[in-house]
């Protein structure tokens, strides 16, 4: 099963302060890992669209013994003046389901991002719902916005095809856009831990993303 090959790369779980400054990576066998895990401000869960976010962030409310606010990229462009979708300044979806942002979009985007980190800051704990359409730049900026705080980095995986055809049954997204994105988003992106919904459910993916963030 796909969840428990992810969970067995944290037999090499390095310590935070190891990740952050460079030093030598401290070993943890899995159970103490996850039984003396670090409680986490915020998760920032990574994947294309249809990969199985929102199933498992659902599913992460409920089995996490504390309440998680639940922030998601979807609501943010919702959120956007109408003159700013699908135009060049804001975000514009091709018929082939690629997505290009403009200059107006990053910056009312990296307002959203801090006060994503202020809520998280002021006390709330927080999972973010976002697709990583630049890679490795997407997570910088979260990196910077989130600067200080306690995050985990998951990676939301699926088959190409097993997305394009759960885009196809949702209805509701340009063709192509799961295909596209499936493999893309996550190139040169850094993961505490990743998980893989081709064949598994959300509830597992949860139950093995909430592991790492306290004991279950």
């Amino acid at each position: 099963m796909c969840v428990r090959t992810r969970l067995r790369d944290f037999r090499r779980l390095p310590s935070r302060a190891g990740r952050r400054r460079g030093r030598k990576r401290v070993d943890l066998p899995v159970e103490a890992a996850y039984r003396h895990g670090v409680t986490f401000q915020l998760m920032v869960l990574n994947g294309g669209s249809s990969s199985g976010k929102t199933g498992i962030i659902r599913c992460l409310q409920a089995v996490l013994p504390e309440p998680w606010l639940a922030v998601g990229v979807d609501v943010f462009v919702d959120a956007l003046p109408k003159s700013m979708q699908d135009s060049a300044g804001g975000v514009e979806f091709a018929p082939d389901g690629s997505v290009t942002i403009g200059a107006d979009f990053r910056r009312l985007e990296a307002a959203w991002m801090a006060g994503v980190a202020t809520m998280a800051r002021a006390g709330a704990r927080i999972v973010v719902d976002d697709v990583f359409l630049g890679g490795a730049a997407s997570q910088q900026r979260w990196r910077d916005a989130l600067d200080g705080l306690d995050v985990l980095w998951v990676g939301v995986r699926c088959d190409p095809e097993t997305a394009a055809g759960r885009e196809i049954a949702r209805g509701d997204r340009v063709s192509g856009m799961a295909k596209l994105q499936a493999l893309s988003v996550h190139e040169g992106v850094a993961y505490d831990v990743e998980v893989d919904t081709t064949n598994a459910e959300p509830l597992a993916c949860a139950r093995a993303i909430a592991r790492t963030v306290t004991s279950m």
